[in-house]
């Protein structure tokens, strides 16, 4: 992040404003809204300003600024036509350590205004950090319609009833549980419609029928290939929900910050003869975990059904007799062949698609490659990039012609995604000088040829033989 966000409390606080035209007026009025007392210092101060500030204990100096406007305030904006002014403004506020907002200037300053949706209490700001302010005003008009007016009254409804729930409930995870229910039940649809005796009633309901929950649940959760987009809705409102976060190598930094912040993350990501805990030992910890009463996201890279070892884990929880759900995620196959312009079946290329670990459970290659010999089909190997020399030289020795096209596909749907190309005889030394990391993906079959048409995600790193 280039700022950190933050919310000033700046009610009967002191704020100055050097300016005095329309700009200036429009961050009055939003400091005013926060019930703010502004100190207006400019050499003409518009009748509009002037109007907007007349029945309060504001000031309006009509002056050029000095330091000593800078007594008492705890935030300046400075919002005049004159850079060099606002410049002034700016180093002397930051020599007293105070913030300060430059319009049009992020760089000036060290405080930036956000897009506000207002649903007081509730306040949603965002910033594109003084680069893109008109899409942040975009922004802002999609936030409106997706946020109803009465989340403000829902908001004041439960922050009413806080104190009785700590009362209820010692535990944070309980409150959280029981909060969790009420927002989106039909309490809050009261709320949302202005039935705020309903909703109110709704609740006490809730909260003397409610006990401390003894068991919690497990959502094996698909992260998909990298790509945060291609999340699925029931996969993110888990992760936001979870106290407990299980994530494997894979997963990827995007992914993972989109997941609670103040759950406990614990990292279980395997690399080759390197585990960080063996499964039995994931196993277990997810049947502990949730038998304390706790929402575990088991976070896996792609889908967890695909080569993700989710089955062996919800086996254990079913005969634990652990609450479980399975969310379904863009396996890498999909995932980095889309992104890679590469489509894993094709009537003139492919009429099936075959799914192949690098390597089994022992470690060994002991697949049946005998199968794998029809140009018909695509072959995709997961976790093959060690192996990538031996099973090229296997296809050949079992028959597969040795100018068959592959492609492997490094961190796909990333921003650092890189596509190689090449045949079954010359992959590795392309691929030789280029020290190539994992993750990636290996598509063997001739619809690796439609890259060169097809490839539509930054193929301005391309890299191809």
């Amino acid at each position: 992040m280039d700022y950190l966000p933050l919310f000033l409390q700046v009610r009967n606080q002191n704020c100055l404003v050097v300016g005095g035209g329309d700009i200036a007026l429009r961050k009055i009025r939003l400091l005013k809204a926060s019930g703010a007392i502004v100190r207006v210092v400019a050499r003409e101060i518009c009748k509009d300003i002037r109007v907007f500030l007349a029945d309060g204990d504001d000031q309006l100096l009509n002056k050029s600024f000095d330091e000593q406007d800078l007594d008492d305030v705890c935030l300046v904006i400075a919002a005049t036509d004159d850079s060099v002014v606002n410049q002034q403004v700016a180093l002397s506020a930051q020599r007293r350590h105070l913030f300060v907002n430059v319009v049009d200037d992020a760089d000036a300053g060290n405080a930036v205004m956000p897009a506000i949706v207002d649903r007081s209490p509730v306040v949603v700001a965002f910033s594109t950090g003084g680069k893109a302010p008109v899409l942040a005003r975009l922004l802002r008009q999609k936030l409106e319609t997706l946020l109803p007016q009465g989340y403000g009254r829902l908001a004041a409804l439960a922050g009413e009833c806080r104190d009785m729930v700590k009362a209820k409930f010692s535990h944070i995870n309980d409150r959280r549980y029981f909060w969790e229910k009420v927002l989106v039940g039909p309490a809050a649809e009261k709320a949302l419609t202005g039935d705020l005796k309903g909703a109110r009633k709704l609740i006490d309901q809730t909260l003397q029928s409610s006990s401390a929950q003894k068991i919690g649940e497990v959502y094996l959760v698909g992260g998909g290939p990298g790509d945060p987009d291609l999340l699925t809705f029931k996969a993110l409102r888990l992760m936001q929900q979870s106290d407990v976060v299980l994530h494997d190598r894979l997963v990827s930094e995007d992914v993972l910050a989109l997941c609670r912040r103040d759950a406990d993350y614990i990292y279980v990501g395997k690399k080759r003869d390197r585990h960080a805990r063996p499964q039995e030992e994931i196993n277990a910890l997810l049947v502990q975990l949730a038998k304390e009463g706790k929402r575990v996201l088991r976070l896996k890279g792609g889908d967890p059904f695909i080569f993700g070892r989710g089955g062996e884990e919800i086996e254990t929880l079913a005969s634990e007799g652990v609450p479980f759900q399975v969310v379904p995620g863009i396996t890498a196959a999909s995932g980095c062949a889309s992104y890679a312009g590469i489509p894993l079946t094709h009537r003139d290329h492919a009429q099936s698609v075959r799914f192949v670990t690098g390597h089994l459970k022992d470690g060994s290659y002991a697949l049946n490659w005998n199968e794998m010999l029809d140009p018909g089909q695509t072959l995709v190997f997961y976790m093959g990039l060690l192996g990538l020399p031996r099973i090229c030289q296997e296809l050949i020795d079992h028959g597969r012609d040795a100018q068959t096209p592959i492609a492997l596909i490094q961190q796909g749907t990333t921003r650092n995604q890189k596509v190689f190309t090449g045949t079954l005889a010359t992959i590795n030394k392309i691929i030789e000088p280029e020290k190539v990391k994992a993750p990636t993906l290996i598509i063997v079959g001739s619809v690796v040829t439609l890259h060169e048409i097809l490839n539509w995600y930054n193929n301005d790193k391309l890299l191809k033989q």
